[in-house]
């Protein structure tokens, strides 16, 4: 059933709203990634081409802790490849030994708590961040 034209109003004006309030959220969310670590793909492949040989030469020689072994080399491989680096998931890069960050670091809150203070900040009428 498709919208009425004051629901795709509503739905638009909240879409424009969360992009202006909420653009930490929205890059969050927005599937951006950063650059893709090559280093770890190409040694995520050969990790996994590696498995594949190891667990034919285990089915070859009939040793079913050879391929074992081969199977969980791929599967590592596979995994190496597909997960995103650190700079790639947001965190930051480690700092030279010694060195301080330049601002103390705050506790995090978790995600619901952080929620649920924007909401009383909003319906307490408060629109600054």
């Amino acid at each position: 059933m498709p919208l009425s034209e004051q629901e795709q109003r509503l739905l638009e004006e909240m879409e424009r709203s969360l992009y202006q309030n909420d653009a930490d959220f929205v890059a969050t969310v927005s599937g951006r990634r950063g650059r893709p670590n090559y280093t770890q793909i190409v040694l995520g492949s050969l990790l996994a081409i590696a498995g594949v040989a190891t667990l034919v030469a285990g089915v070859i020689v009939q040793l079913p802790i050879v391929g074992v072994i081969g199977f969980a080399l791929m599967l590592g491989g596979v995994l190496l490849v597909l997960t995103p680096g650190k700079a790639a998931a947001g965190e930051q890069k480690p700092t030279a030994a010694g060195a301080r960050p330049a601002a103390p670091q705050r506790k995090r809150s978790s995600f619901m708590d952080t929620i649920n203070e924007r909401w009383e900040r909003r319906q307490d009428g408060d629109s600054g961040r």
